[in-house]
């Protein structure tokens, strides 16, 4: 987020310096600063100023790096789905929303995932279809992580066409043909490294076309998922 764009949120929503500066946590005069740009706005302010605002999560920070995306355990990532609204997890407490994007990767760069979040991943992408993609699929590739994050979106995309959302559905068929230009030819899985010879050969023959298309050894596929219909 930068300062105009700072200014603008604040203006829409009727909000005057000394208001914003108050929940921000700052002095108005900082506050006139970081508009005008003379300082940088720290991620601390950003999340406050999304929560303030109400806006999207994915105007949270986008803290995409190569090499530290930061891994993140099964349970920590139930929470960050259920802090966005999924649905499978809305039994569980909610964690400060994070920007989808970071999520989703973070989700992805993982030796082994339990099913049922693997299972979530569509649905991030469908639900936050406007992530920063062009840092997104720039970090999956330096990860080796565009293989996962093609089929995941493949996925999604299928979901909103089944649903009639047209928009969304060319919005994420234009991204599986950014991914695709780098498709890895090494065969691999969707986050379930652990299986057996068995399984992989069992997979080899019966994945989805999708799965197949983006060498990736996993039965999901958009019929499977609880918010297909």
């Amino acid at each position: 987020m930068t300062g105009n764009q700072l200014t603008k949120y604040r203006k829409e929503r009727g909000r005057t310096q000394q208001e914003t500066a108050t929940v921000l946590g700052v002095s108005q005069t900082y506050l006139s600063l970081l508009e005008s740009g003379k300082r940088p706005l720290p991620d601390k302010l950003v999340r406050k100023a999304v929560s303030f605002f109400d806006l999207a999560p994915t105007r949270m920070p986008t803290d995409l790096r190569f090499p530290v995306l930061s891994p993140v355990s099964d349970e920590k990532l139930a929470s960050d789905l259920a802090g966005l609204g999924y649905p499978g997890f809305s039994h569980l407490k909610r964690s400060r929303p994070r920007n989808p994007a970071v999520l989703l990767l973070s989700a992805l760069n993982a030796h082994k995932r339990d099913v049922r979040l693997v299972e979530a991943l569509p649905w991030l992408v469908l639900t936050f279809p406007n992530m920063e993609w062009k840092t997104l699929t720039m970090t999956a590739k330096a990860y080796d992580l565009q293989n996962r994050l093609g089929f995941v979106t493949s996925v999604a995309r299928e979901v909103a066409e089944h649903r009639g959302h047209s928009a969304t559905a060319q919005k994420l068929k234009r991204y599986e043909a950014e991914l695709e230009r780098s498709l890895l030819v090494r065969e691999g899985t969707l986050c379930n490294e652990t299986m057996t010879v068995t399984e992989r050969r069992w997979l080899s023959n019966r994945r989805p076309e999708a799965a197949r298309r983006w060498n990736l050894l996993t039965d999901l596929s958009p019929q499977n998922l609880n918010y297909y219909a």
